[in-house]
């Protein structure tokens, strides 16, 4: 799904992340970004942008919770492996 917030609703911080990761989710929230809803959690999500992950709660006042922010895993061309490998030993 796409999820798109309009306006400015606050974005509770409540592990203290950067201003710009705040950013970058608001920007990626207003634009319109590939969400999965947290099938155990009623209006929470995982939200994607590019190799950045949120998972973030929807309110029901209309305030957003960023609760926790993370890097994706990024895959290594077959190519480079070997490079990688030998530089990480």
């Amino acid at each position: 799904m796409n999820l798109r917030i309009s306006g400015e609703k606050p974005i509770h911080n409540f592990r203290n992340y950067p201003p710009e990761t705040v950013e970058e989710l608001r920007f990626i929230l207003a634009s319109g970004a590939p969400a999965e809803p947290d099938p155990h959690r009623k209006g929470f999500y995982d939200v994607e942008s590019g190799s950045r992950r949120f998972y973030i709660h929807l309110a029901p006042d209309g305030s957003i919770w960023l609760l926790a922010s993370w890097l994706m895993n990024i895959s290594v061309p077959t190519e480079n492996q070997g490079l990688c490998a030998a530089a990480c030993s």
